[in-house]
C-alpha cells in the first residue's frame, strides 16, 4: 500500500511557477499543497529545504528491449534505471520481438510490465505495411499513440508503402508517433561511404549518412500526410536545425503537429564521435554544435514541445563492433533528468521550461489522466533535486542492463535525492526499493 509522506520546505516547480511550500501525500495521492503543513501520525517526514521538488518526468520514448531482446535490456531493470533518474512513467516502443503490431502482442507487453516495471508504463502499438486494420481497431485507451517508422531503423516495421501511410494517417484513432527519416537518401549515403571506407566506416560518417536532409524530407512528408487529414501528429527526436521551421512556437495544449527531441541532441555534437565513437551512434544521429544550439533554443521557446530519451540499450561489445553492425542507440533513462537540468545551470534554459517539457507537455499532449503536474488529488509521482550536489557519473553506479552509460566522466551540477511513484518511495537517492510497482498509464479520451 501506498505510504503517507509530508515533504515540507521544498521550493516547488510547476505550470511556470516555483514556490515554496509543503506537499501531503496520502494514499498514492497529492493531498495538499500548502505552507506550513503540521505531520499527522503515521505521515513520514521529509525536510526538503534546499531541494526542488518536481512532478515526475514522463518519458514518452524508451525502448526496453521485451520480449525477445532481453540479453541487453529488459522492463525491470530499465524501469529502475527510471527510478534512479526521476522517470515515473515510461512510453515503451513497440519494435520488440514480436512487434507490437496487434492487440493480443500489445496487451503480453502490458501483462509482463505489470510483473516487472518499478515506475508506471504504456506501450505504443507499431504500424507496418500490412496491419491497417489492427491500427484502425486499437482501443485509443489502449496506448498512448501508434508508433510509425518512416526510415530503415526497425526491419519489417518500416512503413514506405504510401496507400498505407495515407490510410494511418486517415484512420489512425490515437496520436501518430513518427521516426522521420527518409530511407533511399540514408541507403545511397551509406553506399558511397562504404566505396570510400569499405568495413571501416568512421563513426564521424554516421550524421553524413543519416544526413540532414533524410530527417527534413521524411519529417515533411509526416507533416503534409496530418496536415492532408487533421491527423493529431508528434515527430519524435528532431535532430536538425532544418525541421524547427516546420513547427510552431508556443503552449502544446490545441496543438495539431508537435516535436520531441532528446536529451542527447542537447548534450552531444559530432566532435563528440571522436572521443566516443559508436556509442553514442544513433538514429537519427547527432549532429552539429550548431544543431545543438538551435534545438536547445527551440525547446526554450516551446517549438520543440517534448524533451524524452530515445532509452535504446545496447551491450558494450555489440557497439564495439565495425560501423554496419554496430547498433544504434543509447542507454540514457537513468541520466537524462540531471543531463536537461544542465542546460539550466549553464543559463540556457529555464527551470521551469524543461519540468513543462519533460512532465505537463507529455502528460497534456498524450491525455495522460492524473499524472505529470503537482496538483492536489492527483497521482503522488515526485521526484526530489538537490540542485547544490554534483554527481559524476560512473559505470558502476548504472542500473540499465547494458552496464554502461554515454555520461560516464561527466559531472552534472544536480543530484536526484528521492523518487516516488504513486506515493510509494522508490529511490532513496542510493538504492531502489524493489517492492514498488508502477501502474498502467490511462489516457482521457
Amino acid at each position: 500500500m501506498p505510504h503517507d509522506w509530508l515533504i515540507k520546505n521544498a521550493e516547488l516547480v510547476n505550470e511556470g511557477r516555483r514556490f515554496h511550500a509543503d506537499l501531503r501525500v496520502k494514499d498514492g495521492r497529492i493531498e495538499t499543497i500548502a505552507a506550513d503543513l503540521d505531520a499527522r501520525p503515521g505521515e513520514s517526514v521529509v525536510d526538503a529545504s534546499g531541494l526542488w521538488l518536481l512532478p515526475g518526468m514522463i518519458d514518452d520514448q524508451v525502448h526496453f528491449r521485451e520480449p525477445g531482446l532481453t540479453h541487453k535490456a529488459d522492463t525491470w531493470h530499465e524501469s529502475r534505471a527510471c527510478a534512479a533518474g526521476g522517470i515515473t512513467s515510461f512510453m515503451e516502443m513497440p519494435n520488440t520481438r514480436p512487434p507490437a503490431l496487434d492487440r493480443d502482442t500489445l496487451e503480453a507487453k502490458y501483462a509482463r510490465a505489470a510483473e516487472t516495471s518499478a515506475v508506471n508504463y504504456a506501450c505504443y502499438m507499431g504500424a507496418s505495411n500490412d496491419n491497417l486494420e489492427a491500427i484502425r481497431a486499437l482501443d485509443p485507451k489502449a496506448a498512448p499513440g501508434v508508433k510509425v517508422f518512416m526510415g530503415a531503423s526497425t526491419g519489417n516495421m518500416l512503413v514506405d508503402d504510401p496507400d498505407t501511410l495515407d490510410g494511418i494517417f486517415r484512420g489512425c484513432p490515437t496520436p501518430i508517433i513518427t521516426h522521420c527519416e527518409d530511407t533511399p537518401m540514408i541507403d545511397a549515403l551509406h553506399a558511397k561511404a562504404r566505396e570510400k571506407y569499405g568495413e571501416n566506416i568512421p563513426a564521424r560518417e554516421h550524421p553524413l549518412i543519416r544526413s540532414r536532409e533524410a530527417c527534413i524530407t521524411s519529417t515533411r512528408l509526416a507533416i503534409s500526410l496530418a496536415q492532408k487529414h487533421g491527423t493529431r501528429l508528434h515527430v519524435l527526436h528532431i535532430s536538425t536545425a532544418d525541421e524547427l521551421a516546420l513547427f510552431q512556437p508556443g503552449p502544446v495544449r490545441g496543438k495539431q503537429i508537435t516535436a520531441e527531441t532528446c536529451v542527447h541532441f542537447l548534450h552531444f555534437d559530432d566532435a563528440d564521435y571522436e572521443r566516443l565513437g559508436f556509442l553514442i551512434k544513433c538514429n537519427p544521429a547527432i549532429k552539429t554544435a550548431a544543431d545543438r544550439e538551435a534545438i536547445i533554443r527551440a525547446l526554450a521557446e516551446g517549438r520543440i514541445d517534448v524533451l524524452a530519451t530515445d532509452h535504446a540499450p545496447h551491450l558494450l561489445d555489440e557497439k564495439a563492433q565495425k560501423y554496419d553492425k554496430a547498433p544504434s542507440g543509447l542507454p540514457l533513462v537513468q541520466f537524462a533528468l540531471q543531463a536537461a537540468l544542465q542546460r539550466v545551470f549553464e543559463g540556457k534554459l529555464m527551470l521551469e521550461r524543461v519540468v513543462e517539457a519533460v512532465c505537463h507537455a507529455p502528460a497534456t499532449l498524450f491525455d495522460v489522466h492524473q499524472r505529470g503536474f503537482l496538483r492536489e488529488g492527483y497521482a503522488a509521482d515526485l521526484v526530489l533535486v538537490n540542485p547544490n550536489k554534483p554527481h559524476t557519473v560512473t559505470r558502476s553506479e548504472v542500473l540499465s542492463k547494458c552496464g554502461w552509460s554515454p555520461f560516464e566522466g561527466e559531472t552534472f551540477s544536480s543530484s536526484i535525492i528521492s523518487t516516488f511513484v504513486n506515493g510509494q518511495r522508490v529511490w532513496n537517492g542510493s538504492t531502489i526499493d524493489d517492492s514498488v510497482r508502477g501502474q498502467r498509464l490511462a489516457f482521457d479520451r
